[in-house]
């Protein structure tokens, strides 16, 4: 997901105003996600419930699985599609969230490995 991010040169433009890090949960796994100039710059499972970031976004490794696939079924496709339907659960302070909304949809619909771009592969 890091790799994938950073090498997109437009993307890095949505978010040239986002430095903050957030949570991502995936199943029972939260990770700790850090953006510096719309860059992704660490990428670590959180260990520690006092390792937060400003919001976070957590749903279902199943349900992200069908978030990430080519053509989402219903409900699926987008995280405010999943929200009413208690897919995808977000909480935190979400005024970066929604003040840069396309930028983390575009990230959050990349998938990846995880735990791999943490460990830098």
């Amino acid at each position: 997901m890091q790799n994938r991010v950073n090498a997109d040169s437009r993307l890095i433009a949505r978010g040239k105003w986002s430095n903050l890090s957030f949570v991502l949960g995936v199943g029972e796994d939260d990770y700790l996600i850090s953006i510096a100039a719309g860059k992704l710059t660490d990428i670590y499972l959180r260990h520690l419930p006092t390792d937060t970031g400003q919001f976070s976004i957590r749903a279902s490794a199943e349900s992200w699985a069908k978030h990430w696939q080519a053509l989402p079924p219903p409900d699926y496709h987008d995280i405010f599609a999943m929200l009413p339907k208690q897919i995808v659960k977000i909480d935190g302070m979400l005024e970066p969230l929604m003040q840069n909304l396309q930028y983390f949809k575009d990230i959050i619909a990349i998938p990846g490995d995880l735990e791999g771009d943490a460990n830098g592969s």
